[in-house]
């Protein structure tokens, strides 16, 4: 059984239909409000696009505040039992998630993208491959790809992928992003990569600029 993800909606900023939809995945100890900001500077360029920034399931253990899509042991103890757990939990409910906007929007998957941010980007790389029908595109900050070894075996569908992390991460190591961009080349997804120079744990202006240039080629624009 799934669990209903509780999220903000914003756009599209034309006031008319939804022709395509962005869901931000926030990272461990944050919530949707966290990227849901990101929709000012980019709605403006994708007009006809309508916004969510999902909260995670959970709260997280090591930041009450805060929310987490599983727990990750080296911060707040749990075992590889249990972040496996939470991981392909949390992945079925965000699964449903883009499904119930797929369907209340009227939209195609391949009119909705992912935009994921440490945490955010490691689910949104591990649902989006494993969905029936391919979607726009999966835009990764600061994360890493999950259980590389089984991506061929689980592989249904291939989106293209940006992925964009800081050369000063201190959080999620900067060697994640070659590691995620060889195993996903290596599959065959269309990808692409960029290091933001002086940038540690966060979302530089270059990376949200090519997120941005990302996002219009691979949604469907309006006329």
């Amino acid at each position: 059984m799934t669990r209903k993800l509780k999220s903000d909606r914003r756009g599209p900023s034309s006031g008319g239909k939804p022709r395509s939809a962005v869901v931000f995945v926030h990272g461990y100890g944050a919530d949707g409000s966290d990227l849901l900001g990101l929709a000012d500077p980019l709605g403006p360029h994708l007009p006809d696009t309508v916004f969510f920034a999902p909260d995670a399931p959970e709260k997280c253990t090591a930041n009450p505040f805060g929310y987490q899509w599983f727990p990750i042991p080296w911060l707040d103890g749990s075992s590889d039992a249990q972040a496996l757990a939470g991981l392909q939990q949390s992945s079925a409910d965000l699964d449903a998630f883009v499904d119930g906007i797929l369907a209340d929007e009227g939209l195609d998957a391949s009119a909705l993208a992912l935009v994921g941010f440490s945490q955010g980007t490691m689910m949104s790389l591990n649902i989006a491959p494993r969905r029936a029908h391919p979607l726009a595109g999966v835009v990764g900050f600061s994360g890493r790809l999950m259980q590389p070894e089984k991506l061929v075996e689980d592989t249904v569908s291939k989106p293209p992928v940006l992925l964009i992390h800081g050369d000063q991460d201190d959080v999620v190591p900067p060697t994640c992003l070659p590691e995620a961009a060889d195993a996903l080349v290596a599959a065959g997804f269309e990808t692409y990569s960029h290091v933001s120079k002086g940038t540690a744990h966060g979302i530089a202006h270059d990376g949200l600029s090519l997120a941005l240039s990302f996002l219009r080629e691979k949604l469907p624009m309006g006329n």
